[in-house]
C-alpha cells in the first residue's frame, strides 16, 4: 500500500517512521511548503518531495494520505485527498468546528474512501487496560473520574498553537485526548462546564463532564507547565479505583475496596506497554482496516463527538455557563 504524507513536521516524521515498520506499506510522497522539511523527510523515507499537494496526489499513485498539518488545515486537505479517491488518515482533532468535521465525513463517505482520525490514546496499553478493567467490573459501577495532561507550550516552537483560530486552544488540541478516552470508557456526555485561565505562555483549562450514566469526570489540560510532560487518569467506582499515572514506572494500578476476609487492600496490575509505539499500533490498525474493510477502534464519528464536547467546554469557559449537549445530535454514525 502506498502512502503520501502532507505536513513534514514532528507528527509527519512519526507517521513516516511508523509506516516504514508496517509490512507492505511504502511512503511514496511527502509534501510541505517548507522545502527543507520536505527534503529531509524525503531523504528519511526514500520518497519524493513535493511543494504542491495536487502534484503529489497525481504523481505518487498513493492509496492513502496522512494529514499531519496544523489543525486548521485538516479539512481542506482531507477533502482534497478524498475527492482524489484517496483514503484519509488525519491527526486529531478532526477539525476546528463541527461543520468542517461533518463535511470531511460526508465527502469521504460520498467518495467511497475511509476517514481515520488519530486519537492515539486509545492505542496506549495502559489506557486500553483501564477501559478493559472498567468493562470487566473490576471497580464496580463507575462514579467519578479524573484526568490531567500537562506539558510545555507547543507555541514556543510552533507559533500557530498560540492562535485559537489555528489550534483550537489547549482544550481542542490537548484535553481532547482525555475527552475521547472518557467518552470511550464512560459513555455519552450530557453536560459540561469549563474554565480557562491564560497568562503569557500559561494556558490552563479544566472541565467537568456529566455523563448520561450519572458518572462525572473532572479533566485538566495545561500548556506552559514547567515540569516534564505529565499524564494521569483515574476512575473511581462502587468497588474501588483504577489509576494510570504517567509519572510512575507502574502506570496502571487497581485499588479495590477489600472485604474483611481478603488478604490485602490493593490489587495492582503493572503496566505492560511493550516496546511497540502506540502510534505504530494506531497506524497499523488503520492500514488493516483499509485492507479488510473493518470498523476502526476509533471512528470518524468518535472524533466528531470528541470535538463537539471540546467545543462545548470552550463555550462554557467563555460564557461561564454550563452547556448541555443534545442527545443524538451530530453528523451520524458514518
Amino acid at each position: 500500500m502506498k502512502i503520501a504524507i502532507v505536513g513534514c513536521g514532528g507528527l509527519g516524521t512519526v507517521h513516516a517512521d511508523c509506516y516504514s515498520a508496517i509490512p507492505g506499506v511504502a511512503v511514496t510522497g511527502v509534501c510541505d511548503l517548507d522545502a527543507d522539511a520536505a527534503r529531509k523527510l524525503a531523504e528519511r523515507t526514500g520518497a519524493r518531495a513535493f511543494a504542491s499537494f495536487e502534484e503529489m496526489l497525481a504523481q505518487t499513485e498513493c492509496d492513502a494520505v496522512s494529514v499531519t498539518l496544523p489543525s486548521h488545515l485538516h479539512k481542506t486537505f482531507a477533502v482534497k485527498a478524498a475527492m482524489a479517491g484517496k483514503h484519509v488518515i488525519c491527526e486529531k482533532p478532526i477539525a476546528l468546528n463541527l461543520e468542517d468535521a461533518a463535511e470531511m465525513i460526508r465527502v469521504c463517505r460520498e467518495q467511497g474512501v475511509r476517514l481515520f482520525v488519530g486519537h492515539v490514546v486509545r492505542f496506549f496499553p495502559e489506557y486500553v487496560q483501564m477501559k478493559r478493567k472498567v468493562e470487566e467490573g473490576a471497580i464496580g459501577r463507575p462514579g467519578v473520574a479524573h484526568a490531567k495532561r500537562f506539558g510545555s507550550h507547543p507555541g514556543l516552537k510552533r507559533p500557530w498553537f498560540k492562535d485559537d483560530a489555528c489550534s483550537g486552544g489547549a482544550v481542542v488540541d490537548l484535553m481532547v485526548h482525555d475527552i475521547d478516552f472518557m467518552r470511550w470508557t464512560l459513555g455519552e456526555v450530557q453536560t459540561v462546564y469549563g474554565l480557562r485561565a491564560r497568562e503569557g505562555d500559561v494556558d490552563y483549562n479544566s472541565a467537568t463532564l456529566l455523563f448520561e450514566s450519572g458518572a462525572v469526570a473532572n479533566l485538566e489540560a495545561y500548556w506552559g507547565y514547567a515540569g516534564p510532560f505529565t499524564t494521569y487518569a483515574e476512575i473511581a467506582g462502587s468497588k474501588g479505583i483504577i489509576v494510570s499515572d504517567g509519572t510512575r514506572s507502574r502506570s496502571l494500578q487497581i485499588r479495590k475496596s477489600s472485604p474483611g476476609e481478603a488478604g490485602g487492600p490493593f490489587v495492582e496490575v503493572p503496566q505492560s506497554p511493550g516496546y511497540r509505539s502506540p502510534f505504530l499500533n494506531e497506524l497499523a490498525h488503520f492500514i488493516d482496516c483499509i485492507r479488510s474493510g473493518e470498523e476502526p477502534i476509533v471512528t470518524a464519528h468518535d472524533a466528531y463527538k470528541a470535538l463537539e464536547i471540546a467545543l462545548a467546554i470552550t463555550e462554557s469557559a467563555r460564557t461561564g455557563q454550563a452547556v448541555m449537549l443534545q442527545a443524538g445530535a451530530g453528523e451520524g454514525s458514518r
